[in-house]
């Protein structure tokens, strides 16, 4: 096994610190290979050390412009200190590079969402739910369909979103508005006490439900 392997096996044991140690170890050993600093950064990125991790980062593509997984990794980065606009650009170049993941096409799509511009985002939402069909995914792309107009499709989303998890409270609540505005009021009840079955303090939920009792619909 090498030093790599042995830092990436510790990492997944949570055995943080002599990971870091192989990993410095084996870029002393290899200082031109992209890939541990990737990893090094990683792990940096784990233990909140986003400073040293943009730098592996920013290294690893310094070394190899073509490191799809260094773009990836400062673009979370980004995400995570809200720096949309460059988390956006990180996240483009793995896309031009290949890297094929949903989480790529999900976090893209999501960094056009934070700077409001949903309906950019709609396609590379799209792409990850495609890619794989994970609940929120699915959520997020439901979501932005509503938020540009699209509501049969998003309709059609929601109820997608419930298929693999029927306690989602917020597909539950979205389902209940499009209800609302295609005056079918029962059927929103239903949906916003459902949602507030499954979350007790969903507050949009219990006062869409509270407005629609007020009314007396």
């Amino acid at each position: 096994m090498t030093k790599l392997q042995k830092a990436i096996k510790l990492v997944s044991e949570r055995n943080y610190e002599e990971a870091a140690k192989f990993f410095i170890e084996y870029i002393e050993e290899q200082p031109k290979d992209p890939v541990g600093y990737v990893n090094f950064a990683n792990l940096l990125t784990i233990m909140n050390q986003s400073q040293e991790a943009e730098r592996c980062f920013l290294k690893a593509i310094e070394l190899d412009d073509k490191t799809a997984t260094a773009y990836y990794g400062l673009g979370n980065l980004y995400v995570e200190k809200e720096l949309y606009p460059e988390a956006e650009k990180m996240f483009q170049h793995c896309i031009k590079l290949g890297l094929v993941d949903a989480d790529v096409y999900y976090l893209l799509g999501m960094t056009y969402v934070h700077q409001k511009d949903v309906m950019l985002a709609l396609p590379f939402l799209q792409r990850a739910t495609e890619l794989d069909k994970q609940a929120d995914t699915l959520f997020q792309y439901g979501l932005a369909l509503a938020q540009t107009n699209f509501i049969p499709e998003a309709k059609v989303v929601f109820n997608d979103v419930l298929q693999i998890d029927r306690n989602h409270a917020d597909a539950l609540y979205n389902l209940g508005i499009i209800a609302v505005h295609q005056n079918e009021t029962k059927l929103a009840l239903a949906y916003f006490e459902e949602a507030l079955q499954s979350q007790s303090d969903h507050a949009l939920a219990k006062q869409a439900k509270a407005n629609l009792v007020k009314q007396g619909r």
